[in-house]
């Protein structure tokens, strides 16, 4: 019975406090040699105790939102018995978080020990009203409620039992697999009522009590009817054991209710079942309950699925988030939204979107100013993880500010404490803000945008609004037309056309990026209000602008074609060198034809362009593969020669000799899906063949293996490995970047990139992942293992990645990937700074920039001009996108002639085809073209 376990816990609670620490008639006559040996070791022992208990205190002075410095912190205390610290201790982590299931559950088993009086027991019950707040914990309302049969004796008792039963019904007793154990304990407790109420053997009861006994009676059959109501597990012995107890037939309602619930369980086993056979964290099976729940649309069933996955997920924000959502949405109970947005900041203080919730949730249901405002401050201190997320809390907190000022009047206090608020985010994001991330979040000073509008829409205080404005445009907002016309528009809706006026003139002078479509606005305003001097003058303004914003493109335009010529004419004296070179080998080889060129298949798999610097490969050294080397691909064991070779002078000399006399064996485009191109292996690898066959054997039969020599016979450091399946050139891929002959093998599919010029061959993601780290700054002698075991301090570590150069070599870079972005987060905040072997590293969420354009202008190709990237308003882009390209150069020509195999095509004007694609324009045509304009 759960109420006689509950008796004997507390007698064994009880004996356990009587016990002393130590056994006095166990301690032996004397000291001995070993007792004061371990004594000694006790001593040290608790000295290192001592000292990593002040580590750890000092730790959270410094970052008090360090979960699992939280932690230590209170196992240690508790195995030293400190038990004022580690109350203290304890009521500081609960503060900041939820406390899990097993961290209640001893806290409340170390104070039920000490409780011994009534006022003790008060205090128990208060911490067991916190515990069933933080999480909805069958285990915790069980203990509860059995503690609170302890206290049955005082005044009130058994009405307390069963109000904490009746609570814990409502909050755990739909729970398919746990809420049987809260049912059969609730009944326990009235049978015990019941068999404290039965008269005595041979008496005769009174009416007083025989109506007691009727009471009882049906109290216990309301249990088992309530129970029988609900699918839970195990509900067949339920219903039996309620068949045995009474002594009446089951009614007929009951038995229908039963056999409903029966169906309903069916449904949910399922669902259940998917749950126990899953591994932690099971988000996926309780997003699919969760979604089985919401299509039934029960309320408590939907709120409980929900709380049973979050006590599982508490650090997933989406699941708060969605949470926190239906019950905004749908519950819109003021201390059910309220407690868990309350929990949902606590768990994930760094996602901003929760706390801009909270403060709304607080606004919707009307809670007081004061602690709404308290609660912004604990979102500023939560430690966010990027710069804009304080602009998001910051926007969130100024709306709320507005909504509460009454605008009518010309001066009140919400007002003034709006523009205090205001003025308090300028100045944050300026020095808290852009001091922590190196920028303030908001670059294009959204924030003072917004308070230029109230001050002009809500408040008529024009004049205030400006100067918001030029204190914008001070911060290097003056060269975007987007922010110009934002202002001008503000103006015209809430200012003067002088003002109007003074704005487009300042604009057309400052802006870079698009002064086309400024002076555009500014002619327009001139044509609808101006008189003829504004006319002359904005023309004669925008004439003058626009001439120097051409010069100027001109003068880019030419330096940038004079660059090109010089490209040219360099890749025009490659070229010739090389149709020199070819056609010298072609006299002395006439049999070439059987020959491919190594630079053809370079550009088919790479897609390189054979305008590339000549550079010659000396020696057979481990660096990589130059392209002008790549002159012939001699296939698999080299270039065939029409001359005999020379007596050999050692081995080496042997093996490129006989490479050279073998036959060529050319690759099949066709036979790309089941082979693999490997590259940047070492020049000096012997039997390249043979080592590779035996390395890629693992991944299923090997056809072919094809390595590229130089005309020299020398091993090219790149191959092709030909599989029999292409299940096994997909299972190649995975050794890409192991270690062979000390330098990282690269290993990627066989893609002509002229037929897919969009193909990439890097695997990793160059997108913001919240879950995994970027660490720069490590030392080069740092490893992986050394690496994983600094992190996994702070969570688990699915997988770590040391950036290397082509040699192997480390760069002190690494990408670590944590199980969630929690954790990632909490790393950051821990390891940002610390000292590894003497370098500071530094720690952030991974966030790859974009990959930049090459600047100089490929051969053939109108360069592109360097527009700056705008930085765009409230309002997003400007209404208009023009072209800064002329027209003139919009024109389409014929396309200069390729080089192939050597030799130059004739150019289309020459040609009597007409041609089948329109002429791209060279550089100098481009220049010659623009000078002229």
């Amino acid at each position: 019975m759960a109420a006689a376990g509950a008796e004997a816990a507390a007698v064994a609670a009880e004996e356990e406090k009587r016990l002393p620490e130590g056994d006095p008639e166990s301690g032996g006559d004397s000291e001995d040699e070993g007792d004061s040996d371990s004594s000694g070791d006790g001593e040290d022992e608790e000295k290192e105790n001592e000292a990593e208990i002040q580590r750890l205190e000092e730790q959270l002075s410094i970052n008090a939102f360090d979960y699992n410095c939280h932690l230590d912190l209170i196992k240690l205390l508790r195995q030293e018995g400190e038990l004022i610290k580690l109350r203290r201790a304890r009521q500081k982590m609960s503060e900041l978080f939820p406390l899990t299931e097993e961290i209640w559950l001893d806290w409340l088993k170390d104070e039920i020990k000490m409780a011994s009086e009534s006022a003790e027991r008060e205090k128990v019950y208060e911490l067991f009203e916190r515990a069933v707040k933080d999480y909805i914990c069958p285990e915790i309302w069980l203990e509860y409620a059995q503690y609170s049969i302890g206290g049955i004796g005082q005044e009130g008792g058994i009405e307390k039992v069963r109000s904490v039963f009746e609570r814990a019904l409502t909050a755990v007793g739909l729970h398919v697999t746990k809420g049987t154990a809260l049912w059969e304990a609730y009944r326990e407790f009235e049978n015990a009522i019941l068999e404290t109420a039965q008269p005595a053997p041979g008496s005769i009861p009174s009416p007083e009590q025989q109506q007691m006994l009727c009471s009882q009676l049906e109290k216990i059959h309301t249990l088992f009817r309530r129970q029988l109501g609900i699918p839970l597990l195990d509900m067949e012995a339920s219903y039996a054991e309620y068949e045995e107890w009474s002594e009446e037939p089951i009614p007929e309602a009951t038995v229908k209710n039963y056999k409903k619930a029966l169906q309903q369980l069916e449904k949910y086993k399922p669902y259940e079942e998917a749950l126990l056979g899953a591994e932690t964290p099971k988000l996926a099976e309780y997003q699919a309950y969760i979604d089985f729940e919401m299509k039934a649309g029960d309320p408590a069933r939907i709120q409980l699925i929900y709380e049973r996955a979050l006590a599982e997920n508490c650090l997933v924000p989406d699941l708060w988030a969605r949470y926190n959502q239906y019950l905004d949405r749908q519950l819109k109970v003021k201390e059910l939204v309220l407690s868990a947005h309350d929990r949902a900041v606590r768990n994930c203080p760094w996602t901003v979107g929760l706390w801009i919730r909270y403060l709304l949730a607080m606004e919707r249901h009307r809670v007081d100013h004061s602690i709404i405002s308290e609660m912004f401050e604990k979102a500023l201190n939560a430690g966010f993880i990027q710069a804009t997320d304080y602009v998001e809390i910051w926007q969130a907190y100024l709306d709320y500010l507005r909504r509460r000022v009454d605008f009518t009047q010309d001066s009140s206090k919400e007002l003034e404490e709006l523009r205090s608020a205001f003025a308090r985010a300028v100045e944050y994001l300026k020095q808290e803000v852009e001091e922590r991330f190196s920028e303030s979040g908001d670059p294009s000073c959204t924030i003072m945008q917004n308070w230029a509008r109230v001050e002009a829409r809500l408040c008529n205080n024009m004049q205030k609004a400006r100067e918001l404005w030029d204190n914008i445009m001070t911060k290097g907002n003056a060269k975007y037309a987007n922010m110009w016309l934002e202002y001008y528009n503000l103006e015209r809706a809430h200012g003067d056309t002088q003002h109007c006026r003074k704005a487009l003139h300042r604009a057309v002078q400052c802006t870079s990026d698009y002064p086309e479509h400024v002076c555009e606005v500014l002619l327009t305003l001139e044509r609808i209000e101006g008189t003829l001097e504004d006319w002359d003058a904005a023309v004669q303004k925008t004439e003058t602008r626009l001439a120097r914003v051409n010069e100027q493109r001109a003068k880019a335009a030419e330096k940038e074609a004079a660059l090109a010529k010089q490209e040219e004419e360099k890749a025009e004296q490659r070229k010739q060198a090389r149709a020199e070179k070819k056609a010298s080998k072609k006299a002395k080889k006439p049999k070439a034809g059987d020959k491919r060129k190594a630079d053809e298949d370079e550009e088919g798999e790479w897609g390189q362009e054979e305008e590339q610097p000549s550079k010659k490969h000396k020696g057979d050294g481990d660096g990589l593969p130059l392209e002008e080397d790549m002159e012939v691909e001699t296939g698999l064991f080299g270039r065939s020669g029409a001359a005999k070779p020379e007596p050999p002078a050692n081995q080496k000399e042997k093996a490129s000799t006989s490479r050279k006399d073998l036959p060529k064996v050319l690759h099949d485009s066709s036979k790309d899906n089941v082979t693999v191109f490997v590259s940047n292996l070492s020049y000096t690898m012997a039997n390249p063949e043979v080592k590779l066959k035996e390395l890629f054997e693992s991944c299923g039969e090997v056809t072919e293996v094809r390595p590229v020599f130089s005309n020299k016979g020398t091993f090219r450091g790149y191959c092709y490995v030909e599989f029999k399946e292409e299940k096994s050139a997909l299972q190649a891929l995975g050794l890409d970047r192991q270690v062979v002959e000390g330098r990282p093998m690269f290993v990627s599919p066989c893609v002509d990139k002229n037929k897919n010029p969009d193909f990439k061959v890097f695997r990793y993601s160059t997108t913001l992942e919240k879950h995994k780290l970027f660490i720069s700054g490590l030392p080069f002698s740092c490893t992986k293992e050394e690496l994983e075991e600094l992190c996994k301090a702070h969570g688990k570590v699915k997988d770590i990645r040391l950036v290397t150069n082509r040699a192997g070599k480390p760069k002190g870079l690494a990408y670590v990937e944590y199980e969630n972005e929690a954790e990632a987060s909490q790393a950051v905040l821990k390891m940002d700074g610390l000292t590894v072997k003497e370098h500071v590293i530094k720690v952030a969420i991974s966030n790859p920039p974009l990959r930049r354009l090459p600047e100089k202008a490929e051969a053939g190709k109108a360069p592109q001009f360097a527009v700056p990237r705008p930085v765009y308003g409230a309002r997003g882009k400007g209404r208009t996108q023009l072209s800064m390209m002329p027209r003139a150069l919009q024109r389409q020509s014929h396309p200069v002639a390729k080089a192939e195999n050597g030799m130059v095509q004739n150019s289309p004007a020459t040609s009597s085809n007409p041609p089948e694609e329109p002429k791209k324009m060279s550089n100098a045509d481009f220049a010659k073209m623009l000078l002229k304009k």
